[in-house]
């Protein structure tokens, strides 16, 4: 009877994707933290699979330049990776890898270095493949690097939606904070979420997250956006291990719980996001990252 109800539930979550479709841009989260060593990958990974679990057609794309381990999280090994974009070798279709319960990865491998050097031509022919995704998905999920280097920061500056992973650390709390007012002064108009992992309750994630929007209202006047906490699990390390994602080999743990409602959180939302202008969606997302123009 579960099995049923539950197969019932995702064809109804994907009729409502299919209707959303046809008024609205895809959307693109761009998921990023002050500092490393916050699980910033593994809420991505997992946060990816439980938005494709409600029907919705999502790919990751490993954006993290020093640490790009996506792949492993997933347990899959891209044969393409953007660097073959770049090149003219594939579409940026061709290199989707396939991963669980629906969920596509694109990994940037080497391409990411090469975009730094890539020539006009090159990035025309980039961005035109790249605007193909806004027909092939409903939401982007980029996972960056940490810090508030140039490489990492512009995507952060390019986006529309942005998703920052802290932990109670003190000093992670200060790195995001860093982040937020970068934000604030040269992305004012983006939406910023804090997401809280590792937390030992709920408590202690309101509490982080009272801390860190009350000097961003205090010294911005900007107004953060709760994500929620993702609580420290043991099931985590355990299907890292394993090069399994959490989300699908412990459902009914509480990080995974907390990912559900996180994923509910962002569906929820997908109504506002329409197509009004040609520059929000997917390749407006990296027109604006690329400096090119409509």
């Amino acid at each position: 009877m579960a099995k049923d109800q539950a197969a019932a539930l995702r064809t109804i979550a994907a009729q409502r994707a299919s209707q959303r479709r046809r008024s609205e841009y895809s959307r693109v989260i761009v998921v990023t933290s002050g500092k490393g060593g916050v699980g910033k990958t593994n809420i991505s990974v997992n946060l990816g699979i439980a938005l494709a679990e409600q029907g919705l057609r999502v790919a990751l794309m490993d954006a993290d330049m020093g640490l790009a381990n996506a792949d492993i999280l997933l347990g899959i090994n891209p044969p393409y990776n953007l660097a073959h974009v770049i090149n003219g070798e594939k579409t940026i279709k061709e290199i989707m890898a396939q991963g669980p319960a629906g969920l596509k990865l694109i990994a940037g491998g080497s391409g990411m270095t090469e975009l730094a050097d890539i020539s006009r031509y090159n990035l025309s022919n980039l961005v035109n493949s790249l605007q193909d995704l806004d027909d092939a998905l409903d939401i982007l999920l980029i996972d960056t690097g940490a810090g508030i280097t140039s490489s990492v920061l512009s995507f952060a500056l390019a986006g529309d939606e942005i998703l920052v992973v802290v932990t109670p650390d003190p000093t992670s709390l200060a790195d995001a904070y860093g982040l937020v007012k970068v934000l604030d002064r040269r992305n004012h108009s983006a939406s910023v979420r804090i997401v809280v992992n590792m937390c030992e309750n709920q408590k202690q994630g309101q509490e982080v997250f009272t801390k860190l929007d009350g000097v961003a209202k205090r010294f911005l006047s900007r107004q953060l956006l709760w994500g929620g906490m993702v609580p420290r699990d043991a099931v985590v390390p355990r299907a890292v291990r394993a090069f399994q994602p959490f989300y699908l080999v412990y459902p009914r743990s509480q990080a995974a719980a907390a990912i559900r409602q996180l994923a509910g959180q962002i569906t929820a939302e997908s109504g506002s996001y329409q197509k009004e202008t040609v520059s929000t969606g997917i390749g407006g997302f990296f027109r604006r990252l690329f400096g090119v123009g409509k």
